[in-house]
């Protein structure tokens, strides 16, 4: 098994790709050939789609050939259509939806918080949140995780959420 980490100048790159070493995973730079892409995420909206290049090409012609995608916080708010960061930005169009910005409560949202169904804890931190048909699994009443053909996506950091991330990868790669 093997994963392709999406290089795009997001913040997370590093946890992400331990995470999936602790896990005896392959890591490959082949985003097109991996088993499993993953588009992770901390960052803004506009200078991450400029900075995915070539990629976001790659990540939507994988979904479109029915393989493996996992985005991460800010990686599956750019898979929606669109996103009103930064004045309104264009996303990879992997996902119907669109990231809104939170209005009510602790904005930035940080912290541990549980996702239902199943009750499992996860780390959190976004400032936007997704809404689309395709959510599966909702975190204090905003999406948590969205499925949409091959892609899933969470907007909580797995690769921060200690043994509940991990078993939640090793799902995520029995699945691709």
């Amino acid at each position: 098994m093997n994963v392709a980490v999406a290089r795009y100048g997001a913040g997370n790159v590093r946890s992400v790709e331990l995470a999936f070493r602790r896990l005896g995973v392959e890591l490959t730079d082949d985003l097109a050939g991996a088993d499993l892409a993953v588009l992770p995420g901390v960052g803004s909206a506009r200078s991450a789609m400029d900075g995915l290049g070539d990629a976001a090409d790659l990540l939507r012609q994988r979904v479109a050939d029915g393989r493996a995608v996992l985005g991460i916080c800010l990686g599956l708010q750019l898979a929606l259509d669109e996103s009103e960061e930064d004045g309104g930005v264009a996303g990879l169009g992997l996902v119907p939806g669109r990231a809104v910005r939170l209005r009510d409560g602790r904005v930035p949202r940080i912290g541990w918080a549980p996702v239902e169904p199943g009750g499992e804890t996860y780390w959190f931190a976004h400032s936007y949140a997704c809404e689309t048909d395709a959510t599966v699994a909702t975190s204090e009443g905003l999406a948590a995780i969205v499925r949409s053909g091959s892609f899933l996506g969470v907007q909580f950091h797995p690769e921060k959420s200690g043994a509940a991330g991990s078993r939640f990868l090793e799902r995520c790669l029995s699945r691709a």
